[in-house]
């Protein structure tokens, strides 16, 4: 399989990980949008938000208790902060492995601009 993101959870290619445990990785983007910019994104390789199913559920839920606990970490709970899920090629999804995006560290528009 040749994404980006696999790669990066299995240590083929480096990232400044925030946060690992056994189902997720949470690591600095590389291009950020704004002073804080972590993308969380499961071990497991799920093409997108399409592709979840009912066996998916605590995943998910670990993955946004997560975000939540970073955020806290970071000092940004109480100032605001986005999580973004972009999903296929219209909805602006860049790397097809099932990711979420924790911005904040700037006031943000929607939509963007």
């Amino acid at each position: 399989m040749d994404c980006i993101f696999c790669k990066i959870a299995q240590k083929e290619i480096p990232a400044e990980v925030i946060y690992e445990d056994d189902k997720l990785l949470a690591f600095k983007d590389i291009s950020p949008a704004a002073p804080v910019h972590i993308l969380f994104i499961p071990k497991e390789h799920i093409e997108s938000a399409n592709f979840l199913d009912d066996k998916h559920k605590d995943l998910i839920g670990h993955i946004f208790l997560k975000i939540k606990e970073i955020a806290e970490k970071l000092n940004i709970e109480d100032k605001g902060y986005r999580i973004v899920n972009n999903c296929g090629e219209f909805g602006g999804q860049t790397v097809n492995h099932l990711h979420f995006h924790l911005i904040a560290g700037r006031q943000m528009q929607w939509p963007p601009g």
